[in-house]
């Protein structure tokens, strides 16, 4: 009998990584082989046995952005294939995602048959996206990567501070919204006046406002 795909879920509600693991496991006949709630959660799983074959990883993970999580297994388990799903519009992730090392991203809204498909275009060695980030990531390639985007340099908590100043949140509204102190807040956005040469918290919120208006 031919060894089955062995597959894990990271996510931070345990219901959904139960169903998850249920649908994929009974679809595809894989063999669920664990679930973790944060990136140390994960990596430690991953460590103890045989890696597994995928990594089905939500970008709201407990301790950290999920996007760090597929960067490390892309760099410490470059055979693991990973899957990102999440809440957030592919507009705003989708690309990072790739970027990161994913092969494929499903937004959790979509039908339980499309989570079944991304995962079997997968492991069959494809890239699991929508017709317009796919043609989102042809445009970039042809273009030679000229245009590169100023906050690929920003940690995965960075970016989410960041894409929330961008909303228009204020610092206690963000610290509220990550479960962090307005004190660790006010230490992210300095990292990331920094990494942007930007010299004030204004001219951080008028970048942070133009670039989320770009992605819409």
């Amino acid at each position: 009998m031919p060894k089955r795909n062995r597959f894990i879920v990271v996510d931070d509600h345990p219901l959904y990584r139960t169903g998850v693991g249920a649908l994929v496991q009974q679809e595809l006949g894989l063999e669920f082989s664990g679930e973790a709630a944060s990136l140390q959660d994960a990596l430690s799983l991953v460590a103890r046995g045989d890696p597994p074959d995928l990594a089905i990883v939500d970008i709201s993970l407990r301790d950290e952005n999920g996007l760090s999580l597929v960067a490390t297994l892309k760099s410490l388990y470059p055979n693991i294939l990973v899957l990102v799903v999440s809440m957030h519009d592919e507009t705003l992730y989708g690309e990072r995602a790739i970027k990161a090392g994913a092969r494929g991203y499903v937004m959790k809204h979509q039908p339980p048959e499309e989570l079944v498909e991304a995962v079997s275009l997968v492991l069959r060695g494809n890239i699991a996206v929508s017709d317009a980030l796919k043609t989102r990531l042809v445009e970039s390639v042809m273009a030679g990567n000229t245009a590169v985007d100023p906050v690929a340099s920003l940690s995965g908590r960075e970016f989410d501070v960041f894409g929330l100043i961008g909303k228009g949140y204020g610092a206690a509204e963000i610290a509220n919204a990550l479960c962090l102190s307005v004190k660790t807040i006010n230490t992210h956005q300095d990292h990331i006046k920094r990494k942007l040469n930007l010299s004030s918290a204004a001219e951080l919120r008028r970048f942070a406002l133009e670039w989320e208006s770009k992605k819409k």
